[in-house]
């Protein structure tokens, strides 16, 4: 690469600006800008010609032509070893761009403040990207920068080698400016793919901004990092008062608290999550309530794992709280004392989850050269909509629990099987190939933990039951209530099970599977 001559500047976000503009200055870099940069480094006292001027040729349609130019984007994609190019530059007297220095119109920044389709459109970049993805091309001969990070790095270039920049340095910036391209092109088709509803279009991107790399993945070996992917927000929005830094497997954990949190439940609520599965749930008048009874539905497995909090922990929560070692702690809000107490565990994550905002409305599975991409299960249960598909039929009481219990169903990994009272559980199984291991180890947890409870309980499935052994496990346990889909060719087996031991059932309709 030859010595850097000319350099190309126009940017939205100027933030140290000065800076690069006094090491442009100090290696004899021409400089050429448009619009509000233009200004800009006039009035920071640097030399600089406008484009308009540069290219002979003014403005136009509101400033969408501005750098949309042959002489510009020639300057950038001139390939320096080509004489055929060399003799077409010299025959149009155009001049070489050797460094292009754009970051975008703030796209995100527009759609989170207007929601005025024209505003919106007009703000979407068009001069930037084309000169960027021009640039990033041509790498062997031009240099690329696109966030103001990378200025620092750029100096050091150009002193190192005396106005020109090494080819290492401008493959990672042409990297780094492709997948600027790229994310910038994604957010777009994102917010059109939202504006006419359209979930599953036939080209499908994603975008994401890089919050902050982890320590590992889910084990040791495994690297890792975290993204925001968001149209209304620039960060996660959990804002950790204390303790170490959060892991995968917190994130993992973390997320899977909220989300039970968030879609389903609204009095007072605690979940205990341990690899990504709740392991207790309760809901409660008194929030203090909710912990211990969350807790009390599997206190061996909720050790080590996160307390997720829809309500503010006060002094006397935090006090029992902390009577167990868990990692995270979520919560809406957290007042001075049971700060105080918290932070006394070092390695205890504190996050408040006040400003947290799920705007998700699909999920995705990557694998290896494919992913699924589907709706998120967001379907609300309706008590109008059950069935009562046995002779006894439950009561408005018994509602509310069969509710709750189907609630909390959908949140557990498949096959799933959730045992309640009183709107907490008191037994839970997950994860398991058949469902009557699943009502095997519910049973189980529930005779250790929940004795006393299990009589008169109720159980949810969140699919229907293929046989009747599974419901017979539950019902030889104590379960007097069972709500599950229905859909069986065997529900008639299933039923007659039902009537026969004198219990209640009851089809949703609705299958929940989370696999």
């Amino acid at each position: 690469m030859s010595k850097i001559k000319n350099a190309l500047i126009s940017v939205s976000d100027k933030d140290k600006l000065k800076i690069i503009l006094k090491s442009l200055k100090k290696n004899r870099i021409n400089i050429i800008s448009s619009g509000g940069t233009f200004k800009s480094i006039k009035r920071l006292g640097f030399k600089c010609i406008e484009v308009s001027e540069y290219t002979g040729f003014e403005e136009m349609l509101d400033g969408r032509i501005k750098t949309l130019h042959p002489k510009i984007h020639s300057g950038i994609l001139f390939q320096r070893n080509k004489k055929k190019h060399k003799n077409q530059m010299q025959r149009k007297k155009f001049e070489p761009i050797d460094l292009v220095i754009v970051n975008f119109y703030p796209f995100e920044t527009i759609i989170k403040n207007t929601s005025n389709k024209k505003s919106i459109i007009e703000n979407i970049d068009i001069g930037g990207p084309s000169m960027v993805r021009s640039a990033a091309k041509n790498l062997e001969d031009v240099t690329v920068i696109t966030d103001k990070k990378d200025y620092s790095e750029l100096i050091k270039e150009l002193k190192r080698f005396k106005g020109k920049t090494s080819l290492d340095f401008r493959r990672r910036m042409a990297s780094k400016a492709f997948g600027l391209t790229a994310y910038y092109d994604a957010i777009v088709s994102e917010w059109f793919n939202r504006d006419i509803g359209l979930k599953f279009p036939e080209k499908k991107t994603f975008f994401g901004k890089k919050i902050s790399q982890l320590r590992y993945g889910e084990n040791p070996h495994q690297k890792s990092s975290i993204y925001v992917n968001s149209l209304k927000n620039d960060d996660i929005n959990l804002q950790q008062l204390s303790g170490r830094d959060l892991s995968y497997n917190n994130y993992n954990d973390i997320f899977a608290g909220i989300d039970i949190l968030v879609s389903n439940l609204h009095s007072p609520s605690t979940v205990i999550i341990k690899h990504a599965n709740p392991c207790g749930i309760s809901s409660n008048k008194s929030a203090l309530r909710s912990f211990l009874n969350a807790q009390a539905s599997d206190p061996v497995s909720a050790f080590g794992g996160i307390v997720a909090c829809n309500y503010k922990i006060n002094n006397k929560i935090a006090k029992e709280i902390n009577k167990t070692f868990f990692e995270v702690i979520l919560a809406k809000g957290f007042d001075e004392g049971a700060l105080r107490i918290f932070k006394k565990k070092k390695n205890m994550r504190i996050i408040d989850i006040s400003k947290y905002n799920n705007e998700t409305k699909t999920t995705v599975k990557f694998f290896d050269s494919s992913f699924l991409l589907q709706d998120k299960d967001d379907l609300v249960f309706d008590k109008k909509k059950l069935k009562c598909v046995t002779k006894n039929k439950p009561s408005k009481k018994e509602l509310k629990d069969i509710e709750f219990a189907f609630r909390v169903c959908k949140h557990v990994k498949s096959n799933a099987i959730v045992i309640v009272k009183n709107s907490s559980t008191i037994g839970i199984g997950a994860g398991q190939q058949n469902r009557l291991d699943s009502c095997r180890i519910a049973t189980q947890k529930a005779r250790k933990f929940q004795p006393k409870n299990l009589t008169n309980s109720i159980a949810a499935s969140d699919a229907f039951f293929p046989f009747a052994d599974g419901i017979k496990t539950l019902i030889n346990a104590g379960v007097k209530i069972i709500v599950q889909p229905g859909g069986s060719i065997r529900d008639k087996e299933v039923i007659d099970a039902a009537n026969k031991a004198k219990i209640k059932m009851v089809f949703t309709g609705i299958r929940h599977f989370n696999h």
